[in-house]
């Protein structure tokens, strides 16, 4: 028999090494994941439409969806979306979800240079803005928030924003699209200010000076994902920024 024959060993199927999506496929990809993340969260107000009885026009919509205690379920319902769509992506790679997404858990010491870089950068657009003028959290996101404080969707919004729109937004920027254009043409350094610009753009509810702001956090976000080798790390990072923000504003004013 051949397997018994050392000139005619066993044929042995070698198993796929796991791919990346590189740059286009990446970029497709991130639209889904993106257009994902928006279906679940207009779902979720879709649901609540239907569940009161309401007409299904644009204006039931609207009506629903400024309520605090609506608007927290439907960034929530964004992350199981999110995270399907990720995973078909990867899946059809023969790829490892938690190594293509870097879920590993960073050092203390790489937590405390996260934070203590993200500290710094925060209380330099805080002291930006009270030299201009500025207010340091959009008007709107004050009021939802206040708003939601006074009828008790508190425990909700932080939940929301704190640990749903953190992991979601991680996942798609310095998830899937830092992972996959940083084995492109454009290297690191690219990958970390393209998914950052992506990652501003999903934040467009925002007036251009908090656009800055956003995109300088994200470039630090990138920088700490390469440097940590952890997307843990930045989801931290993020829900810290978050839960910071959203405590001081709700008890604390603006």
């Amino acid at each position: 028999m051949d397997s018994l024959n050392p000139e005619h060993p066993p044929l042995i199927e070698m198993p796929a090494t796991p791919g990346v999506w590189k740059f286009w496929g990446t970029a497709l990809w991130g639209l889904l994941i993106f257009l994902a993340m928006f279906v679940g969260q207009i779902g979720a107000i879709v649901l609540l439409v239907v569940q009161r009885g309401l007409p299904m026009d644009l204006a039931s919509l609207q009506l629903v969806g400024h309520e605090p205690a609506a608007l927290a379920l439907s960034v929530i319902m964004g992350l199981p979306a999110t995270l399907a769509v990720v995973w078909l992506a990867i899946r059809i790679k023969k790829a490892s979800f938690t190594g293509y997404l870097a879920l590993h858990w960073p050092s203390w010491m790489q937590v405390l240079f996260g934070a203590v870089g993200l500290i710094v950068i925060v209380l330099a657009w805080e002291v930006t803005s009270r030299s201009l003028g500025r207010e340091a959290t959009p008007g709107f996101m004050t009021d939802l928030l206040k708003s939601g404080r006074d009828k008790g969707a508190a425990v909700l919004l932080l939940l929301a924003f704190s640990v749903a729109a953190p992991m979601s937004e991680e996942v798609l920027a310095r998830g899937f699209l830092f992972r996959g254009w940083s084995a492109s043409f454009l290297r690191v350094p690219g990958a970390i200010v393209l998914s950052s610009l992506v990652w501003t753009v999903v934040h467009l509810q925002y007036d251009m000076y908090f656009l800055a702001e956003v995109f300088s956090i994200g470039l630090w976000f990138g920088y700490m994902r390469y440097r940590a080798n952890s997307l843990w790390l930045t989801i931290a990072l993020h829900a810290l920024n978050n839960l910071t923000a959203v405590v001081l504003t709700m008890w604390l004013g603006s």
